[in-house]
């Protein structure tokens, strides 16, 4: 497989459109233009799964792009994976859908015939600037729900070293008449849009809607890039922990026989994810503790025994997660959350004060706990303010924009930092007792001693003792 990043923007045009000039938009440039006929097959599930995750699957040919090639959306643009044109989906390509598919069987939704005029600027290098092509395109459904679709469209795709579009491009393709186009991709225009009927009534409604589903599609995006071998742990890991909050904090407000089991599922999935988060922090972190030793107090084989103990526990986990996500229980849980996208679990009218209600609660939950746990010292009582800290930031994100901004902001940010500090003091006590164990193994062998180990592990400990005094201090303020 290769992949490419594919930045572009979409233009619509009337079918006279002239196309403006292009040979002096780059000083010493060099224009290749060709015309070439491409042949797009699209596939999709029946309710149009991966169209809805905006990604695009098509086998296409033609005269210089054969071959099956899905699109992955990113920040930046998109991600073209492209395989060798077959009869039959490649296995590599099908095992990246699997989830956004949720395991249904794919087929072909979309036929798009394209007669592309091609205009490729190149630099005085040799290097590609921008590219920008002219599309005759017509284009039928498979099933026939819709009529066969014929358009005019321009596509601008920049060099792998071109920021931004030229402003001079820009200006001429507007002053020539041509408008930046709404679709997403061409197949976006052919099938027509699968319209659910809103369930969400108030705006306290829609405020939890938003929050959920900005979380269902972060899951959803991280599903497909753990499957292509990538680490989005953190940030798939905290989209399913302000889920779990939404619902242990506003589980009353919703219903139960939609939610069912929801909150344990998550539960067990944000594990398995965090075993291999903590790894990370882990190698991260004391990487950097023996980066910042004299070299005369590193004893041994100190950072190979360190890196290679977690290392190994990584990719234990990072392989029981890769069997979970290709289980039923997992696709269970992804088909549910995707429901939730256009049928949130609302049972009855949610109100704005219900919602702020409830978040000063959690507030109110995570103060109490977090005394408890600095009269006590006790490092599970930590934990569990740490937790509750972080369902009173997230009750405070979901209910922002509906009431109370201002309080609602200043929880989010007091809660965040009390989170960040208790994660300090979290790592520096889980660090400690890595090291201790790691230091028992290496005082038992030969060419090894515990002294260095000995070192981090007080590092470790004075670290969470000052996290915690700096949590202290902060509970004392008056907010």
């Amino acid at each position: 497989m290769r992949d490419v990043l594919e930045r572009e923007s979409k233009w619509a045009v009337d079918r006279d459109f002239a196309l403006p000039r292009l040979d002096d938009l780059v000083e010493n440039s060099r224009i290749e233009e060709v015309l070439v006929e491409l042949t797009s097959v699209y596939f999709d599930t029946a309710e149009r799964d991966l169209l809805s995750h905006d990604l695009t699957l098509r086998r296409r040919e033609g005269d210089d792009e054969s071959g099956w090639q899905l699109k992955i959306p990113r920040s930046s643009g998109r991600v073209e994976v492209t395989a060798q044109v077959s009869d039959e989906l490649p296995d590599e390509l099908a095992q990246i859908i699997v989830g956004a598919a949720l395991a249904k069987p794919v087929n072909a939704v979309a036929r798009i015939h394209t007669l592309r005029r091609r205009h490729r600027i190149f630099g005085s290098d040799g290097e590609l600037i921008v590219e920008i092509d002219d599309d005759l395109v017509d284009s039928t459904a498979i099933d026939r729900s819709a009529e066969l679709v014929a358009w005019r469209e321009i596509e601008v795709e920049l060099g792998p070293h071109t920021d931004k579009l030229p402003a001079i491009l820009r200006d001429r393709l507007t002053e020539k008449g041509a408008r930046e186009s709404s679709d997403r991709s061409k197949l976006s225009r052919v099938l027509p849009e699968r319209s659910e009927q809103s369930t969400t009534r108030t705006r306290a409604e829609r405020a939890m809607h938003e929050y959920l589903t900005t979380q269902i599609d972060r899951i959803f995006v991280g599903d497909v890039r753990l499957r292509r071998g990538e680490e989005p742990i953190h940030d798939t890991r905290v989209a399913t922990r302000r889920l779990r909050s939404t619902l242990r904090v506003f589980g009353k407000l919703l219903d139960r026989g939609a939610v069912g089991e929801i909150d344990s599922e998550l539960k067990w999935y944000a594990a398995l994810l965090g075993d291999i988060r903590d790894c990370h922090v882990q190698r991260r972190r004391l990487a950097d503790e023996l980066d910042a030793l004299p070299p005369e107090l590193v004893l041994g084989p100190v950072a190979a025994r360190i890196d290679s103990t977690l290392l190994a526990r990584q990719l234990q986990s990072r392989k029981a997660l890769a069997e979970a996500m290709n289980s039923p229980r997992y696709l269970r849980l992804l088909a549910t959350l995707r429901t939730w996208n256009t049928k949130p679990p609302f049972e009855r009218p949610i109100r704005g004060r219900q919602l702020v209600v409830r978040a000063h609660r959690a507030a109110d939950k995570a103060d109490r706990r977090l005394a408890t746990a600095l009269r006590n010292h006790r490092h599970e009582l930590l934990h569990r303010a740490r937790k509750a800290a972080k369902r009173a930031r997230y009750a405070a994100e979901l209910h922002q924009p509906v009431r109370n901004p201002a309080r609602a902001k200043s929880d989010v940010k007091h809660y965040k930092k009390i989170q960040r500090i208790l994660g300090s003091y979290n790592d520096g006590t889980v660090s400690a007792g890595f090291l201790w164990r790691t230091a028992t193994a290496a005082g038992t062998t030969g060419n090894e001693n515990g002294f260095t180990y000995g070192l981090l592990y007080a590092n470790a400990r004075q670290a969470a003792e000052r996290a915690r005094h700096s949590v202290a201090a902060i509970a004392t303020e008056n907010r």
